[in-house]
């Protein structure tokens, strides 16, 4: 296992992107241990989920998974995606399918989604990004899905300018950041870690420019391949890659 995570450390820009699925896998950064999923967008199909035909909340992987193999499809990898209401309701900008369910917020607020900047996860054919909430508005951004949340992680290669090297605020963690070439990679920290750790992993382990918070405390990974299905209280939005189901 340690020598899977040197690996996966030492070679994250050159062994992951060549992969034709999301890939995960452990991986050590400064000592903290973190589980690392890899996606390529031009080959795999990132969507977002929150509610089934019916306007109920999906709320959990499973959910998503039955509904996904009514239609010939499966879910090969998910993770929570974004702040939500005791609802399930997005607190900030939620776009699914090409339809906005909510707007995006820009102002700044209480908690860590309104610590400025943050962010949101934008989602086009063959593309990820993630876009500063204001350069979103700005640019008048098109999203087949989006998931706002925050604080941004790293914007332009900078940590955010309020994370604490020395905070004591430690809780599981999960996030997402897109390197230049396009690999997306959702991370889970394995034990709380700082948002200072938290974006240093991106920034300096992933090399990816920007990176964004999706949520603590509650974090959630669906990972297959490495047996994993974390449960919990249901959640609100969810990013996933969906595959045709083996015939």
């Amino acid at each position: 296992m340690k020598r899977l995570r040197r690996l996966f450390a030492a070679l994250p820009l050159v062994f992951l992107p060549a992969l034709a699925s999301a890939t995960c896998a452990p991986m050590d950064h400064d000592g903290t241990p973190y589980t690392v999923c890899a996606v390529n967008p031009a080959r795999e199909e990132l969507r977002l989920f929150r509610l089934d035909p019916e306007g109920r909340v999906l709320g959990n992987f499973g959910r998503i998974e039955n509904m996904l193999n009514a239609g010939g499809e499966t879910l090969t990898f998910a993770m929570n995606a974004g702040m939500y209401h005791p609802d399930r309701s997005p607190v900030g900008l939620y776009i699914e399918d090409g339809e906005q369910q909510r707007g995006a917020v820009a102002s700044a607020g209480p908690g860590n989604f309104g610590l400025l900047p943050n962010g949101l996860l934008c989602l086009t054919q063959g593309r990820a990004r993630v876009i500063e909430t204001r350069r979103y508005l700005a640019d008048q951004t098109e999203c087949d899905h989006a998931t706002q949340s925050g604080p941004m992680l790293v914007t332009g290669g900078a940590l955010h300018p309020r994370f604490l090297i020395d905070s004591t605020s430690r809780y599981i963690r999960n996030g997402v950041g897109v390197a230049p070439d396009g690999t997306t990679y959702f991370a889970i920290s394995e034990r709380p870690v700082t948002f200072h750790e938290f974006g240093r992993l991106f920034r300096d382990a992933l090399g990816t420019p920007e990176a964004l918070f999706l949520d603590g405390n509650i974090s959630r990974l669906y990972a297959p391949e490495l047996g994993r299905n974390d449960g919990g209280f249901p959640l609100g939005p969810i990013v996933g890659t969906v595959a045709p189901l083996p015939r």
